[in-house]
C-alpha cells in the first residue's frame, strides 16, 4: 500500500472537531469514528436471510416435486388397477366365446371327424 490509501483509511476512522470557530488545522483534535456495526449486520443478516431464501426455495421446489410424483404414482396405480380388471373381463369373455366356437363347431357337419368320411368310402 502506498502513502495516500493510508491516510484513506485514517480519514474513515477518524473526525476532525475543530476547537474554535475559525479552522485552524493544528488545533484539531482527532477522535475516532464511531464503526456503525450495523452495515455489516445487515450484510450478515442479507447473506442468512438469502441463503435461507434459496434453502427455503429448493425445499419447496422437492416438496413440490415429491408431490408431483406421489401423484403420478396414485395414477399409474390406478391405470395398472383398471388394466387388470380389463384383462380378466377380456380372458371371460374369451372363454365363452371359446366354448361357443366349440359348441358350434361340434354341432356343424363340416368339422365332424373324418372317420364317418372313410366309412363311405
Amino acid at each position: 500500500m502506498d502513502g495516500s490509501s493510508k491516510e484513506e483509511e485514517e480519514d474513515n476512522t477518524f473526525t476532525s472537531i475543530p476547537l474554535t470557530d475559525d479552522i485552524d488545522h493544528s488545533s484539531r483534535i482527532l477522535y475516532p469514528r464511531p464503526k456503525s456495526l450495523l452495515p455489516e449486520m445487515m450484510n450478515a443478516d442479507m447473506d442468512v436471510d438469502a441463503e435461507n431464501q434459496v434453502e427455503l426455495e429448493e425445499k419447496t421446489r422437492l416438496i413440490n416435486q415429491v408431490l408431483e410424483l406421489q401423484h403420478t404414482l396414485e395414477d399409474l396405480s390406478a391405470r395398472v388397477d383398471a388394466v387388470k380388471e380389463e384383462n380378466l373381463k377380456l380372458k371371460s369373455e374369451n372363454q365363452v366365446l371359446g366354448q361357443y366356437i366349440e359348441n358350434l363347431m361340434s354341432a356343424s357337419s363340416v368339422f365332424q371327424t373324418t372317420d364317418t368320411k372313410s366309412k363311405r368310402k
